[in-house]
């Protein structure tokens, strides 16, 4: 695994996640919009319209001197307090599939944002209890698009993943003046890392850096 740019690699993986994740929000019961995820505060629904909002504001080029911060965030859901389940759910299929063209001219400077939908994605199937949280048909892609969150993040601590059935390890990061950390484990406890959502009860090794260094998205 390299870190060669892609510029159809963010479109690629927003496309096989929209693929798997809408046709399970679409038989949701209205319950399971209400439960809360990973995200404090944040109900299935919460992400959704966050997810959603935020891709659309890549896809018609509306970004204010805030845009994607909290505030700007809680006020894209706040918009959305009004529409049916099916609206924001119509709403992220839409945005999914229109975003990667958008993303690929950019030449690389939205690209961390497919990873954080498709992390984000995870944090619903494991709200609802659906399999593969942070696994899936789109995984490799999202491992890809690391390097991309590593390059957002700049300060993070440069790490090298040996993840589980793979010839090769995930080295991300500039190493500069600090060893590389060391991740030993599933890829998918390494996504969970990084994105800085729990992992109780997973088997790993780390080595060279604390959880919290790995988390790219703040606490």
């Amino acid at each position: 695994m390299t870190d060669t740019h892609d510029p159809e690699l963010p479109g690629r993986l927003l496309r096989t996640e929209r693929d798997a994740l809408i046709p399970l929000l679409r038989s949701l019961p209205d319950a399971d919009f209400a439960r809360y995820t990973c995200c404090p505060g944040w109900t299935v629904r919460h992400v959704i319209a966050h997810c959603g909002s935020a891709l659309m504001r890549v896809v018609e080029g509306r970004f204010e001197p805030d845009v994607f911060s909290p505030a700007c965030n809680d006020r894209d859901i706040a918009e959305r307090a009004d529409w049916s389940h099916t609206e924001v759910v119509d709403e992220l299929e839409r945005a999914m599939t229109e975003a990667g063209p958008v993303i690929a001219k950019a030449g690389g400077l939205f690209d961390v944002i497919g990873l954080g939908e498709w992390l984000h994605a995870g944090d619903v199937r494991e709200a609802v209890g659906a399999p593969d949280a942070y696994a899936g048909a789109g995984i490799e892609d999202a491992l890809a698009l690391t390097p991309a969150a590593f390059a957002y993040a700049k300060t993070q601590v440069p790490v090298h993943a040996d993840l589980d059935g793979r010839d090769e390890p995930l080295v991300l990061g500039s190493s500069g003046e600090r060893p590389p950390a060391r991740f030993i484990g599933p890829a998918p406890v390494f996504l969970r890392l990084i994105a800085g959502r729990p992992v109780i009860g997973a088997r790993y090794e780390l080595a060279g850096a604390k959880e919290a260094e790995l988390n790219l998205f703040g606490g």
